[in-house]
């Protein structure tokens, strides 16, 4: 029996086992793996998770009884101390000796901590386990403020950390910019301004000179002159390969570490290999998981004597979401050493920054760079990795398909079977394809099992998804749209469930129908639907809230909040106007009108909130809803009253709409106005639902909406009285809420509607599935129960309670800066 023993018990040699034990049996091969942590090996991936539930065991990569299955002897808590490739043995701390016939070095990698001086003072912290993170938790909840030194990946990922234990955050980058392997100075930039609009302020071009304080750190200081008071580091400056094992044993090291090996991934020892963040390959360390995972794979194959898949080297493309800000990178996205031609779209209000790399030819695409919007990353990766054809006009790509001509590029169905979808796992379409069609395989969850697929970083459940559907189609199956891997349920199938059983939370709704601890998709998805069909305060469940919701207010750059009182109609006395400029005055708050014709209040600290929207109900305002996927407004012209040209009163009928819709919870934001004659003032045509006058009443137009791809509206029904227009629109409405998905504009749910106009006509007008009285029932029903959320706010001592900077302190947050513009404060621009 050939015995295999690993050195470390990570995510890469975690990996190692699960491969080699899939090709050889426990009669064959003998696998002994020892981990200098207590744990059993975890995703470090989604290290950053911890923060939100403190639950270990939800990271861990396999249960104890996964090692005694496979009969694979797990030795936790042990340290390789010696290594004998003579006697071929290693020795732990505590003298015990093992003999081997091949070694696995996935010693991984340890955080670089820099040269300053200081760094042993207390409350200075690294980022890499759990044990790390448990410590930065209990220090963090005694201070007010952090900073990360590192502005790459696991930098900005420990801000996040920080950000989440309610700290004042900083984050101290050495180069020019943010994550200067994966951006370039645009990108970066956009990332930047993303990043600080939540409060995280970032310092460029900073070398630490000295971490101060006596014995505890209280602030940095840089070699600029310049300090940073605060209250803790968290050093993420980069990874330094765990080598020494192979220093002591005379292994063959690069120069600035990492052990080097072949493509087998052998050392300068046949017999010992060396996988993940610790091997040096063509004097590349890769810091990814993915390489790491095709790593253990080569390793395993050729302990068996299998020589036919090498490693040779690795794509390092990669996507995630930071701070809630979408990034990517792959290819070569800078292009420096390359002939090209770059085709870049930047929105900078948005904060979306998109690049990619054309040859000279315009045939081939040769990388890019996503901030804002990273939806076209998996395809344009695969069209990368495969040489795809590109479409006439290029730049569609980023841009998508404008003017409705349909879909550009390739789509899933036309990606060669040998393309890698997976490179966490290295899972090919055509291996995919095969388990669904050979496997019978009914949801994606039960692919991602079978293939393991997904299972790494998690970066192409998209486009596995989108395969997992398309297979169905081809095999003539119903395609069946789950919300998420927590639910086995589309939205509509959720929202009947919840309507039908009287379910009232999130987690009487997951422990019914779902499994799991539930995500990011599913919770806000869940929420949206209880709000929609009970409109009950959605401040009683605020975790499973997106952050506007939780705090009924939209954060704004700087890190302070808006406040934004309903105007319905865009109608307002006299009396009202000069209570918003009283209140605006007394908390010194930039104002603006907006084009939806209300007054925002811009400038808000979090604790003021209450107070602000305690003067202003009381004045007999109520929550405009800015903050939520709610009707918003609804815009009128001045109608008959004052026009000359107007046929109807416009004003009044606005009044009444918004009044009736007003806090009506929906997949997406609404928007809605009302003009008095055909010269359309109110632009009814670009909103979700817009009423035009006519001579004999109301023409109703809906599914329209501006932004950044604008569609007019389209005509539902003509020359409406009031009460038919209003019935309508229940129906239209409540029919929407119960079919669209998560996160769809009124718009593109009726293009994605089979029959479009003419069958969405069927429904409403025609009511040609007989549910229009139930339709108006159930809007009845939700309208009945509508509640101020800022009014239940101010009168609740509890609710009113959450609303403070800091979790463990009811100070405000007194960094937050402002400058003056036109007589009105605006957020400061860093660095002034």
């Amino acid at each position: 029996m050939k015995k295999v023993v690993v050195i470390g018990n990570g995510m890469v040699g975690y990996k190692f086992c699960e491969k080699l034990r899939k090709i050889a049996s426990p009669e064959h091969v003998s696998i002994t793996v020892f981990g200098e942590e207590p744990r059993l090996a975890y995703d470090r991936v989604h290290l950053s998770e911890y923060f939100s539930d403190k639950n270990a065991d939800k990271l861990t990569l396999a249960p104890l009884e996964w090692y005694r299955e496979n009969q694979i002897k797990l030795h936790s808590g042990k340290l390789i101390a010696h290594l004998d490739r003579t006697a071929k043995t290693v020795e732990t701390h505590d003298h015990q000796v093992f003999e081997y016939d091949q070694l696995i070095m996935a010693t991984g990698s340890s955080p670089f901590v820099p040269p300053i001086p200081g760094t042993d003072k207390k409350g200075v912290f690294v980022y890499r386990t759990i044990e790390d993170l448990d410590a930065i938790i209990s220090y963090g909840s005694k201070v007010k403020s952090a900073a990360v030194l590192g502005g790459g990946l696991l930098g900005l990922e420990a801000a996040k950390a920080m950000l989440d234990l309610g700290l004042k955050t900083h984050v101290v980058e050495f180069a020019s910019r943010l994550m200067p392997r994966q951006l370039d100075e645009a990108a970066s930039k956009a990332l930047q301004t993303s990043i600080e609009s939540l409060g995280i302020q970032i310092h460029l071009n900073k070398s630490t000179r000295e971490i101060a304080g006596n014995g505890k750190l209280d602030g940095l200081y840089f070699a600029d002159n310049t300090q940073l008071d605060v209250d803790m580091l968290v050093i993420s400056a980069g990874i330094r390969p765990r080598d020494e094992l192979a220093h002591l044993s005379d292994l063959e090291v690069g120069p600035r570490g990492g052990i080097v090996t072949n493509e087998f991934m052998q050392t300068s020892d046949p017999d010992i290999y060396a996988i993940g963040e610790a091997a040096l390959y063509q004097n590349m360390i890769y810091g990814l998981v993915a390489p790491g995972y095709d790593m253990a794979e080569v390793a395993a194959q050729h302990i068996l004597g299998r020589e036919e898949k090498t490693f040779m080297g690795s794509d390092m493309s990669t996507k995630l979401k930071l701070i809630g800000v979408d990034v990517a990178s792959f290819g070569d996205p800078f292009c420096e050493n390359q002939a090209h031609y770059p085709i870049v779209f930047e929105h900078k209000s948005k904060g979306i920054y998109k690049r990619i790399n054309l040859s000279p030819d315009g045939k081939l695409l040769l990388g890019g760079i996503l901030v804002g919007d990273a939806e076209a990353y998996n395809m344009l990766l695969q069209t990368m990795q495969n040489g795809l054809s590109l479409p006439p006009d290029p730049e569609d790509l980023i841009l998508g398909a404008r003017g409705g001509e349909g879909s550009v590029g390739q789509g899933v169905e036309n990606l060669p079977e040998q393309a890698q979808i997976c490179s966490c796992e290295g899972i090919t379409k055509g291996a995919i394809c095969q388990s669904i069609t050979e496997g019978n395989l009914n949801s994606v969850q039960e692919v991602k099992s079978c293939t393991k697929a997904g299972t790494g970083c998690g970066g192409c459940m998209p486009m596995v998804t989108d395969l997992f559907h398309h297979t169905l189609k081809s095999m003539g199956k119903r395609v069946k749209k789950t919300l998420c891997e927590h639910f086995d349920y589309s939205r509509q199938e959720l929202f009947d469930l919840v309507k039908i059983n009287a379910i009232k939370s999130y987690d009487e709704l997951l422990d019914k129908y779902g499994k799991g601890d539930g995500c990011e998709i599913c919770k806000p998805a869940v929420a949206s639907i209880l709000a929609s069909i009970w409109n009950e305060l959605i401040t009683e469940q605020d975790t499973i809230q997106d952050t506007n919701d939780r705090f009924l207010a939209n954060i704004q750059k700087g890190g302070t909040y808006s406040v934004v009182p309903r105007v319905p109609g865009g109608e307002i006395t006299p009396d009202k106007l000069i209570v918003i400029g009283q209140v605006a005055k007394k908390y010194d708050l930039y104002t603006k009108i907006t084009g939806g014709q209300r007054i925002d209040l811009f400038g808000a600290h979090l604790h003021q909130l209450p107070d602000i929207w305690e003067e202003l109900i009381e004045a007999g305002f109520e929550s405009g809803h800015a903050y939520g996927k709610s009707l918003r407004t609804v815009k009128s012209c001045v109608g008959s009253s004052w026009c000359r040209y107007g046929l109807h009163d416009s004003v009044s009928f606005a009044l009444e709409i918004e009044n009736r819709y007003k806090g009506l919870r929906s997949p997406h934001k609404l928007k809605s106005a009302v003009s008095g004659c055909i010269r359309e003032c109110a632009e009814a045509q670009s909103k979700d639902f817009g009423i035009i006058a006519t001579e004999k009443g109301w023409n109703l137009f809906v599914c329209g909406n501006g932004g950044a791809k604008p569609q007019h509206a389209q005509l539902l029904a003509s020359d409406l009285d009031n009460e038919s227009c209003i019935r309508y629109i229940d129906r239209f409405l409540m029919f929407y809420i119960k079919t669209a998905e998560p996160l769809t504009r009124t718009s593109t749910w009726l293009n994605k509607l089979e029959g479009g106009m003419e069958y969405l006509k069927d429904v409403v007008v025609n009511d040609c599935l007989g549910i229009g009285a139930q339709l108006e029932e159930d809007m009845k029903r939700t309208l009945n129960v509508y509640k101020c959320e800022w009014k239940e706010v101010v009168n609740n001592p509890e609710l009113r309670a959450k609303f403070t900077h800091f979790i463990n302190s009811d100070e405000p947050d007194e960094s937050i800066r402002f400058e003056r513009r036109r007589e009105q404060k605006v957020p400061a621009e860093w660095g002034k």
